[in-house]
């Protein structure tokens, strides 16, 4: 885990380097109750047995359940000591580029593109995450996830 000391360490990583995150196993359960808190019941995600005959031979996730998981992913990879909050602003780009078998162990890859100041001694940063499958050579997930920090 990278900790930076200050808003001023955090900007100084732009372009620095690569971050990755702790693994997550994508399980039935999580995509079930996914599928419950979304109204999203597609067979393909939440129906095993019929889920095996289809395009992937077995459940997927959810695109938008391996984008939720990238704040979890997010509090593995990096820590601002002095920040008193940290949020999700937004996604400029997300593609899902491949399917999340169910069981599946996902991380991330972030590079840190920008850091840029905010009033009241905040900073928006913006960053290249690639969500990757084991034993995959192909991402799940791109996206450009914005978070700001206020020190």
């Amino acid at each position: 885990m990278k900790i930076f000391e200050t808003l001023h360490d955090v900007s100084a990583f732009v372009g620095q380097g690569e971050l990755l995150s702790d693994w997550i196993t994508v399980t039935q359960e999580q995509i079930n109750l996914f599928a419950q808190a979304t109204g999203d019941h597609q067979w393909i995600h939440v129906d095993p047995e019929r889920a095996k005959q289809g395009p992937f031979g077995a459940p997927i996730a959810h695109g938008f359940l391996t984008l939720s998981l990238l704040p979890m992913m997010f509090a593995s990879t990096f820590k601002a000591s002095n920040s008193r909050m940290g949020v999700n602003y937004g996604l400029n780009k997300v593609r899902f580029t491949a399917p999340v078998p169910v069981n599946s162990r996902l991380r991330a890859r972030m590079v840190l593109q920008a850091c840029d100041a905010l009033p009241d001694n905040g900073a928006q940063l913006t960053w290249a995450v690639m969500v990757e499958r084991e034993g995959s050579d192909k991402p799940v997930c791109v996206a450009e996830s914005l978070t700001r920090l206020y020190a």
